[in-house]
């Protein structure tokens, strides 16, 4: 949700392609371009250190000042070195209140499943639709105590209000499973007692 921490002051540019764009991130700024209703592409300048804080925060919802004028956006591509890991580019795309988007958002896992077994994550995130100024920072599954062969579908998860499934809703989020190594184990284990039976009953 866009609010005061979101308010960012955005500085129109002209100049582009990668020399400029290097300029730009060498003065501490990320090189953007919004999109969106219809308008054409617009190139601006973000703040590098703030921006960077605001998309810890997956799905984040900028309140641009762009030459005095507000204007909703929506992170919906950040681009960054392979290696440095620095943003080097941001796609945005124009929003209003109250208009409903389609997002991709984070699968979180609470709790330990029961003993012996262990969670794993089929996908790491849940396409919702959501308003765009209430998007949900991520879903929550509470593995407590699940048993071995327990699983979790993307229809089972109470959504936030305003929020619908834009998936599959028989797609597989979670399986509660038996690592293959303890499972291994224990398969061993129980050749061997066999065998063991096996060979005391020829001994008798």
């Amino acid at each position: 949700m866009a609010d005061e921490s979101n308010k960012v002051a955005a500085e129109l540019r002209e100049s582009f392609g990668k020399g400029a764009a290097r300029k730009i991130r060498a003065v501490g700024k990320i090189p953007a371009v919004i999109y969106g209703h219809g308008s054409d592409p617009v190139h601006i300048t973000l703040p590098g250190h703030q921006v960077s804080l605001l998309l810890r925060k997956a799905n984040a919802v900028l309140d641009l000042d762009i030459a005095g004028k507000s204007e909703l956006a929506l992170v919906k591509d950040v681009q960054k070195d392979p290696v440095s890991q620095i943003i080097e580019h941001l796609d945005l795309i124009l929003i209003r209140r109250g208009e409903k988007v389609v997002v991709e958002v984070p699968v979180h896992v609470e709790g330990e499943p029961y003993s012996g077994t262990i969670a794993v994550l089929e996908v790491n995130t849940i396409r919702l639709e959501a308003e765009a100024t209430h998007i949900p920072e991520r879903i929550v599954i509470d593995v407590t105590d699940a048993p071995e062969g327990t699983q979790y579908l993307a229809k089972d998860f109470a959504l936030p209000s305003g929020s619908t499934l834009a998936e599959d809703e028989d797609l597989l989020i979670l399986n509660v499973v038996v690592p293959a190594a303890a499972r291994a184990e224990d398969e061993e284990t129980a050749e061997g007692g066999a065998e063991a039976e096996a060979s005391d009953s020829s001994a008798e």
